[in-house]
Order: C-alpha cells, then structure tokens, then sequence
C-alpha cells in the first residue's frame, strides 16, 4: 500500500520557479470525499494569479495548485455512495490536481467518457463550466452574433461551440494560425489588436472576453449596452465599463456536474442528459508536461497564443 505521493507544491508567492515537486503523506478522504489516482491535470490562468499572489492569495503552509484533473477513483471516505474503486472519473477541485493523488468532493466528480482521453477530459471542466455559465448569463441562443474575445483558447473554444449548437452565430478573435482550425468549428476568426472593428463581418449582439487584453470599452460601443457583455479576464476595466465580472464563485456541485454531464443542456438546450454522457464539446490539447515539468507548464501559460489547453501527465510519476 502507498503511504507517499508525489505533489506540486509552493511555499511563497513568486514566479513558476516557486514550484516544486514534492512526496507528501497520502493524502486521506474526508466524510463525502474521494481520493482521485491522477492521470491528467490542467493548467488554467487562475493557476498562476493564485500562484503569483492574486489579490485575497494567502499562504499558510505549503499550498498546493491545480483545480481540474481526470483520473481513477482511488479511496472513498465515509458516506459516499454512487462511486466505485477504479471508476473514471473527472472534475473540479479546490486545490492540488497538480499531484499524483488528490482529494475531491465526490459530488463535483462525472464519470469519464470512453471516447476520452484522461488528457482530453482534464482539458474540460474549468473551460466548460465557464462556458456554460457565461453563455447562460449572456442570454446566447438562435439568431444572435457572439463575438468572443481570444476563442483559441479554453474557455473560448468550449463557448464557441456550444453557442454554435444553441444557434448563434460566433464570430472570434485570435492569431492567424489558428484560423483554420476555427473555421473548421464554424466560428468566424479575426485577428485581434488595432482596427478590430473594421474586420468585424457585420453586426454583434454579445461579447464575451476571456482575453482581458482591454476590449471592453470597444464591446460596449459594438453591442451597444454593457449588459450584453461579459469578461472573464479583466475586473479592473469592468466596473469603468459597467461590464459584468464573471468569476464562477459560489457555483454548487449540481451547477459544475450538469455542466460537465451535458454542457447543451446547463446552457439552455433541451437535451435530456441523465442517460446520455456522450460529449458535445471537445477543448484541444495544445501541450503536454510531465508534472515534474510543471513551472514550465506555468511559464507556456503566461507565454500563451496557443490553441486549447495545456496539461499535465501526472501518472507516470506514480510512487512505485
């Protein structure tokens, strides 16, 4: 039996190179958690401001980061039902995917879909989750034009395609090399920076921004009320603009598991999800790090320009 597992940890705000992999006792699950074998984590922005000291960070001890990860069922702690050793799961977490094992709240976890990768699944829930919940909170549906500011990545590409499925028509800003991949989603790529709006093919009705690269002011102008606009990246322009801050806090367990079950439907469509786990959005691995290699992984983050995702393989660190 294990009695050690392997951790990314910081002990001090900083840049990436504050992590370090670390062995730590076997982390043990509480009254309605489960202990999760990690086969895959994913690396989000929310990562490294935490990491970097975002404002209301502390530290008290050694802190681990990471809030998404797809693995195996590995421990049950008391009164949890529904779940079995070995299940494939993934989901949220409060902290720590980065590691070998990790704790989560069994009621935040969904069965993976076979046609998954670990990689893939642990690419899914903080960008469909977001996704859904702006999407929801935008009002999205048939006949309307979202523009949605750096669609390449995450969060952006598991917009576009469920607002794609909801009806509207999407329209996305991003470097050129990604062009023919959005094409091939059905979303109209533009090019960001200066002269935007004279590339723009017509009208916008909403606007979401996961780019935070100072668009606000030009998303009210195009929609024409900052009601119809809604960031995910840029808190300090949003109250200037009277622009919605989207942050996800106190979403509920059922909120974050109908999203992952069955994004059409948390959005508004009508498909009945409780039998069908089949998968309606995908959000591409861009990169994969081994989790010794996680500061790097960090560092990519904060380079970004890059389409989808980055992860991290955490089984091949397993404790032998």
């Amino acid at each position: 039996m294990l009695v050690t597992a392997q951790a990314v940890r910081y002990r001090e705000h900083g840049g990436p190179e504050v992590l370090e992999l670390e062995e730590v006792p076997m982390p043990r699950p509480g009254p309605g958690q489960v202990r999760v074998a990690v086969r895959a984590a994913g690396v989000n922005p929310i990562d490294r401001k935490i990491r970097a000291g975002f404002p209301g960070a502390t530290i008290d001890g050694p802190q681990g980061t990471g809030i998404e990860l797809a693995g195996t069922v590995d421990a049950l702690g008391p009164g949890v039902t529904g779940w079995r050793l070995g299940d494939a799961v993934f989901g949220q977490v409060a902290s720590g995917a980065l590691a070998t094992h990790a704790i989560a709240e069994a009621d935040r976890l969904v069965g993976k879909p076979a046609e998954l990768s670990y990689a893939e699944a642990a690419a899914l829930p903080v960008a469909v989750g977001t996704a859904v919940r702006t999407l929801r909170e935008l009002g999205a549906g048939p006949g309307l034009t979202l523009l949605i500011h750096a669609v390449a990545g995450g969060v952006g590409l598991a917009a576009a395609q469920l607002a794609r499925a909801l009806g509207a028509r999407v329209i996305g800003t991003a470097s050129e090399r990604h062009h023919e991949v959005l094409r091939g989603l059905g979303v109209h790529p533009v090019t960001y920076g200066d002269g935007l709006e004279e590339r723009l093919p017509g009208r916008v009705d909403r606007v979401l921004d996961a780019s935070g690269r100072g668009v606000l002011k030009l998303s009210v102008e195009l929609t024409g009320d900052p009601a119809k606009v809604i960031t995910i990246a840029d808190m300090a322009d949003a109250g200037e603009f009277g622009v919605r801050f989207s942050s996800g806090r106190g979403a509920s367990a059922e909120d974050d598991v109908r999203a992952l079950r069955d994004p059409l439907t948390a959005a508004g469509g009508d498909r009945d999800s409780a039998e069908d786990p089949k998968v309606v959005v995908r959000v591409p691995v861009a990169e994969v790090f081994p989790l010794e290699r996680a500061a790097e992984a960090h560092r990519r983050s904060e380079d970004g320009h890059f389409l989808g995702k980055l992860i991290i393989n955490a089984e091949d660190a397993f404790p032998r």
